[in-house]
């Protein structure tokens, strides 16, 4: 429950990089029982969606470090049914055609009224959600990789064989190769994620954890982790 006692409806990420209006958005929606993460720029938004399960984005168009139609595009290569609603101070019709290719299920145009953002997110999630409730499954993180189970909440990658408890470091970075699993995830895109700088040695401590997750994974030969041309790296999956 929130603090004003009611049922939380779903966990949304709100990105928007106006601080005044961003704390406005939250506390009225922790109001109408939602619970929200909040960021303040494309980047960290995007961090934010790779480490936790949500039920719903409400992005901002214009922010720095990252727009939010990028911030998207990347949301949607990871996770094509989500929902996304764009807040914009653009009206241009171009802008909410690029929106809806992109994918987003719904706009609103700056300035707005609280009670109409209300309504629309009600009215996304009834729509994606239909006949399932909003949605706080811990399921959602819970990955089958091959032969293994991997439960990220808990830090547990588990066979028929071994059980394996990890670190949480291992569990985020494996979380990441999962998600983008026969795709490249890039050194840099994981060190900020995981370890929130892309320093050198850094770096160097990454590449022990990748080493620990290639040896805790190896009693499946169907799954590889791959160096990819010292950009990055990619969870190789054979699918029967």
């Amino acid at each position: 429950m929130n603090k004003n006692g009611k049922n939380k409806l779903a966990k949304i990420l709100l990105v928007e990089d106006d601080p005044n209006l961003s704390e406005v958005l939250r506390d009225f929606l922790e109001l109408e029982g939602y619970d929200i993460v909040r960021s303040f720029d494309g980047e960290a938004g995007l961090s934010s969606f790779y480490r936790q399960f949500f039920d719903l984005c409400l992005v901002d168009v214009m922010m720095p470090k990252m727009d939010g139609f990028t911030m998207a595009e990347e949301i949607r290569k990871l996770n094509k049914d989500i929902p996304v609603i764009f807040i914009t101070a653009k009206a241009m019709k171009e802008d909410r055609i690029k929106g809806f290719r992109i994918g987003c299920d719904d706009y609103i145009c700056k300035p707005f009224s609280t009670e109409e953002l209300s309504l629309r997110i009600s009215a996304v999630l009834k729509r994606c959600q239909s006949n399932v409730g909003y949605s706080k499954v811990i399921d959602k993180e819970i990955f089958q990789i091959g032969k293994f189970t991997f439960d990220y909440s808990n830090m547990i990658l588990k066979s028929e064989e071994t059980t394996q408890n990890l670190t949480r470091k291992e569990a985020d970075l494996l979380r990441l190769l999962v998600l983008n699993k026969n795709q490249l995830l890039k050194r840099e895109t994981a060190l900020k994620i995981v370890w929130g700088d892309d320093d050198y040695f850094i770096g160097r401590s990454m590449d022990v954890f990748i080493t620990k997750l290639r040896k805790y994974l190896k009693e499946d030969t169907g799954l590889t982790i791959l160096n990819v041309h010292g950009t990055g790296f990619k969870l190789e999956v054979i699918e029967d």
